[in-house]
Formats: C-alpha cells, sequence, structure tokens
C-alpha cells in the first residue's frame, strides 16, 4: 500500500494536488487529524480492497500543536508495510496575501487580534515539521492551476517506476531562488544573448540562442561539470532512497542562459534515468 500525505500553506494549492491524486486513483481525505493518521493506514492496509492500494491524505495547521510537532514519531508508528510519501507545498508571503485577497478566503489561522500576514507566519511555524518531512516540496509561487496539476501528475506518476524523478529548471534571478530546488547553479557569469540584438526576443530552446552559446568561452565547461557533478552525485541520492530531486538553473531573466542548459542536462540525464522533467518558470 502506498500513503501520500499532502500538507502545506493554506493558499498555495493542496487541494489542486489532492484532487489530481484523486484523478489518479488515490483514494483521497482531506484534512486528517494527524493522531488518526497511523489508525486510517492501517484500516485501509487490513481491508486488502483494491480501490484503497493508493490512498492520500491531507493535513494542514488545523491540528493541535503537539500533534504536528510529533509527526515524525507518527510516520514511524506506521509500519515497514505502508510506502509513505509525504508532498509539501509553498509559496512566499506576497503570493499568499495576493491570492487571499483575490479570492476572499479566510485563512484558517486568522482571527481576533491576528492579521493575515500573521497567520501565514504561525502556518510556516506549525508545519515546519511536516517540510522538514517531505520527500518533495513544491513552490507554486509562479505556478497556475494547470501547470501545477500537470506536475503533480508528473511526478508522482514518473515516482512510481521506483527510481529518482528529476526535475531540471530554469529561472531568473530578478525574479527570486525557486525554494524548492535541492541544487541552484549560478549560471550569469556566462555571456549573456540577451545583449545581441537578434537573439534577445528568443529563448535558450531556439536554435539560434544555441548556436551562439555553443560558440562562447565557458559555456560547454559550464556544462561539462554541472553535468559531471550530478553524474557523481544523484546515485548518492539514490542509495539513500531520495524520490525527487529539483535542479535549478539561474541567469537574470530566466530566458536564455539558464533554459538552454536546462534543456541540455535534461537531454543527457533523459537517458539514464526513466522521469526527468524540464520546465521553465519565467517562459510560463
Amino acid at each position: 500500500m502506498k500513503l501520500v500525505i499532502v500538507s502545506g500553506l493554506s493558499g498555495s494549492g493542496k487541494s489542486i494536488a489532492l484532487n489530481t491524486l484523486e484523478d489518479l486513483g488515490y483514494y483521497c481525505v482531506d484534512n486528517l487529524p494527524v493522531g488518526l493518521l497511523a489508525p486510517f493506514a492501517a484500516q485501509l492496509h487490513a481491508s486488502l480492497h483494491p480501490s484503497q492500494e493508493l490512498a492520500a491524505v491531507g493535513i494542514d495547521a488545523r491540528n493541535h500543536p503537539e500533534d504536528l510537532q510529533r509527526f515524525r514519531d507518527i510516520l514511524r508508528e506506521l509500519g515497514d508495510n505502508i510506502d509513505v510519501e509525504v508532498i509539501f507545498l509553498q509559496a512566499d508571503d506576497e503570493t499568499l496575501l495576493k491570492r487571499f485577497s483575490e479570492t476572499r478566503r479566510r485563512h484558517p489561522l486568522t482571527g481576533e487580534g491576528v492579521s493575515l500576514a500573521d497567520a501565514i507566519r504561525r502556518e510556516r511555524d506549525l508545519l515546519e515539521p511536516i517540510s522538514a518531512s517531505a520527500a518533495l516540496h513544491i513552490d507554486t509561487t509562479h505556478t497556475n492551476v494547470h501547470q501545477l496539476r500537470d506536475l503533480v501528475q508528473e511526478r508522482v506518476a514518473g515516482e512510481a517506476s521506483g527510481r529518482l524523478s528529476l526535475l531540471f529548471k530554469s529561472f531568473g534571478f530578478k525574479h527570486g531562488v525557486p525554494e524548492d530546488a535541492d541544487f541552484v547553479f549560478d549560471v550569469r557569469c556566462l555571456p549573456n544573448p540577451h545583449w545581441e540584438a537578434h537573439l534577445r526576443p528568443l529563448t535558450g530552446r531556439d536554435a539560434a540562442v544555441a548556436e551562439y552559446l555553443e560558440t562562447q568561452p565557458g559555456v560547454e565547461r559550464m556544462f561539462e561539470q554541472i553535468r559531471d557533478f550530478l553524474v557523481e552525485w544523484i546515485p548518492q541520492f539514490e542509495r539513500e532512497k531520495r524520490r525527487y530531486l529539483t535542479v535549478a538553473m539561474g541567469c537574470t531573466g530566466g530566458q536564455h542562459r539558464s533554459v538552454y542548459l536546462a534543456e541540455r542536462l535534461g537531454k543527457y540525464f533523459a537517458s539514464r534515468y526513466p522521469s526527468v522533467l524540464v520546465r521553465h518558470r519565467e517562459l510560463s
């Protein structure tokens, strides 16, 4: 039996992630009290019903704080017969504030004398034990509903092979560093196609940009050294039973250099791993 625990900050997309898992055939329960996690898993495992071999539960900050602090101990109570995976969704404070303002929803931790900003900070603290236990972190700051649904579907379905799921992500530093990255490589030192007028409107996926970068000093060496670093260390993560690894490539705007290198690395590792995704945050 496989059990996926979906948690994260209010407004970060937990419901979307849980609904996506339901569409994938998971038996889903939202807002389960943490203290009932072990009995719930035991009941499903004992039933041996085919429709419940894949299950997912949503857990949020409305649990008792002491139960949230005991999260790791509760996970140990589930036993070895249940394959447990924790997914944690997050977004930056400004994005969460905007989402709540636009939807007019009430944050579950707001109340008399507690502002929305204070509630978000309090929620981050309460959910830290779950975040620390998560195998997969998803930063939805720059992700819309459709992109989040695709990402959850692709990563969870790809992980079913039992091998490590790799995501290569490009981004622009001027829009912030993605919080869900395991490795961040800064490639702003490479020659920038932005300063070539005929390349400026193009992206790192276009042949003209690739041809330009491949003639520039240092680009090939940067690719080879990042590639060799990952070739050496990814197997170490696999031996530690890691399910997911996100490698982020950052340049100034996230349009040319980082996109080019993320594409090249994705193609290289796609021939070695069954689940390799490439995403370009700023192009979306």
